[in-house]
This record gives C-alpha cells, structure tokens and sequence, in this order.
C-alpha cells in the first residue's frame, strides 16, 4: 500500500475578494510541482464565492467536470443551452468534450455559497459535451457511502467518461466502515468535509486529504459526530 497525506493547511490559497479558493493541486497561479495531480484527479478547488459573484464564460476541453455544492445555490449557464440552479444535495457533472462554455454564479445576493470543483482526465479525448446533474436523495442517511458519480449511466449519480467512482457519507462517532476500491489499478483520495476521521490509520481533520493506492480498500473510523467525508476513487495512470 502506498499512501500521500495531505494537510489542509498545504493547500494553495487565492483570495480574490469575492472569491476565496483552495487548491489541493496546482491550479493557476499556483503551482507545487508535488501536488499536481493524484492519479487522473487533476483539480480540487474548494471554493467560496460571495453573493451575486461568480465566474463569468469561460471554456473547457478535454476534461470532465465535476460541481458538489456544500452550501447555498450555484447557478450554472453553457453554451449547450443549460440554465439551472445546483443546491447542496445535489451534484453536477459536464464533459467538455471538444469545448464548451459556462459560467457559474452564486444565485443568491445575501449569501455565500461554498463548492468543490473537481476535474478527472477523461479516458478519451473530443468526446461529444454533455451536462449532467442530479438531486441525491438519500444523502440524509447517515452512517453509509452513498454512490454520486460513476462511470456508468445506469448506476445512482451522475456519470463521466472515466472509470471514477465518487461517494459521499456522513458518519456518527465512532462508526467504522470499509471501502473496497472499485478497479483494480484505482486508488483513492479521501478528503475530509467535516470533522475527523482515522483512514488506513492516518489522523484526518477537516479539509485534510489523504491518498491511498495499491490496496484493496480503505478502513474508515469516525472519530467526530456528523464527521464526513468525500471518496474519489480514480485510476492512477491511463
């Protein structure tokens, strides 16, 4: 088993006063030519974006994009004709294929919304652009990985062009589980939401990362109440 900690701490900062970003990876202006990528995980921006603020057009090609909102409502605009609103429960996904588009706002004006924008490397490149999103109904169940984003259309979530699978839980103190990894050649980025969990035995606290590989599965303790977490199980090379 080969591992990587990443403390919340090391990640990189940008503060552009309507928005207050944090990188796990290098992204823009920032660059650590240690934290570039884990596996085909190649972003994990957690971003607070002020009311009425947001990113305006921009394009993408070439990469799967992945929007979990924590808090407050995003709204979302491509050049596929999309217009919606993404709220906490809810994930959205968009391949860009051979480009697209978008923007991204916060709907609201009085308050702030806070999101996880990740990017996966698709398996194949100029793939026709789609949009993907949904409402994931069983989140509210605790003590449970609940399934958000496969590779599979069929399965619970939404869908990309990877062999990734994304889950989402919500632990009480002191529950212990045990996550199997999907693929062989698959590992895992475990990031810590809220409060503190104990994986593979690494202390984890909030906004801590952890990756795991060559293993079959991770074991995950809770050590906090309503401790949660985020599971990204991608390969780690094409």
């Amino acid at each position: 088993m080969k591992t990587v900690f990443h403390p919340s701490a090391t990640r990189g900062k940008a503060n552009h006063g309507w928005l207050n970003s944090r990188h796990s990876f290098s992204f823009a202006n920032h660059h650590d030519s240690s934290k570039m990528n884990f596996g085909l995980l190649r972003v994990l921006n957690d971003d607070v974006v002020s009311g009425g603020q947001g990113f305006g057009q921009h394009p993408h090609k070439n990469m799967e994009i992945i929007s979990i909102p924590l808090s407050g409502d995003l709204k979302h605009e491509d050049s596929m004709g999309n217009k919606t609103v993404i709220r906490e429960g809810e994930i959205q996904a968009m391949s860009a294929g051979t480009g697209i588009f978008h923007s991204e706002y916060n709907a609201n004006m009085e308050q702030a919304v806070e999101f996880l924008q990740i990017w996966i490397i698709p398996r194949s490149q100029n793939v026709s652009p789609r949009y993907d999103q949904t409402e994931l109904l069983d989140l509210h169940l605790g003590n449970t990985l609940h399934q958000v984003l496969s590779p599979n259309a069929s399965d619970q979530g939404v869908w990309i062009h990877q062999d990734a699978w994304f889950h989402l839980g919500t632990f009480d103190q002191g529950i212990k589980t045990v996550y199997p990894i999907k693929k062989e050649g698959n590992g895992v980025y475990a990031f810590i939401l809220e409060g503190s969990f104990e994986v593979n035995g690494q202390l984890l606290d909030k906004r801590d990362a952890l990756g795991v590989w060559e293993t079959l599965d991770l074991t995950i303790h809770a050590l906090d109440p309503s401790s949660r977490l985020l599971l990204i199980d991608v390969p780690m090379a094409f």
